[in-house]
């Protein structure tokens, strides 16, 4: 057990860093340099930890004695693997996907400390159903800017909280950091949240 002098978010996701300021932590953000890639032949559990490992890697060569932690989240609908939208239309195009169905919202991620050598990656699914959406909503939610910077093309913390139906699991980790599980791994490093 050690006391670490610093936390570091390794994301540039403000979502990420509400949630770690709503958990009653100190921290600094460096999202680093690391270029995520959906591509990798692995099942998503892993893949997500995976990603979540080398964002923490990425950044963990310039805090030494830090306590890194880095997460990535992504959709999952048959079997099609959903990151952010680029564009308008690939936004719509998703939504319409996932209209009226459910899905699965997987976020990995990975807590770090160089110097003790200790890593945990985790993962955690929520699963989330979406309404079924007309033609004109889905144009009128991409219409918002909302969607273009979000896992699956929607935020569950905003205007897309209109478009989920019901969810089975963390709401935290829709958002795209599941607290309760973090707490938990910050314990094993020592760090108790409650």
């Amino acid at each position: 057990m050690f006391k670490a002098p610093l936390i570091v978010l390794a994301s540039a996701s403000p979502r990420r860093k509400e949630l770690l300021a709503l958990a009653g932590l100190k921290f600094t953000v460096d999202a680093g340099d690391y270029e995520e890639d959906l591509s990798r032949n692995l099942k998503p559990h892993d893949l997500a930890k995976f990603l979540s490992r080398e964002k923490a890697r990425a950044v963990s060569h310039k805090y030494p004695n830090a306590l890194i932690i880095a997460a990535d989240t992504f959709i999952v609908f048959r079997n099609e693997l959903m990151g952010k939208p680029h564009t308008e239309k690939e936004a719509a195009r998703m939504l319409t996907l996932l209209s009226g169905k459910s899905h699965a919202v997987i976020t990995g991620y990975t807590v770090l400390h160089m110097k003790s050598g200790k890593t945990v990656s985790r993962s955690v699914e929520t699963k989330v159903w979406f309404k079924r959406l007309s033609p004109a909503e889905i144009r009128a939610y991409v219409k918002t800017g909302e969607p273009l910077d979000k896992a699956g093309a929607y935020a569950i913390q905003g205007r897309g909280s209109l478009i989920v139906r019901k969810i089975e699991g963390d709401y935290c980790n829709v958002i795209g950091l599941p607290l309760a599980a973090l707490a938990e791994t910050l314990r094993r490093f020592g760090l108790r949240l409650l």
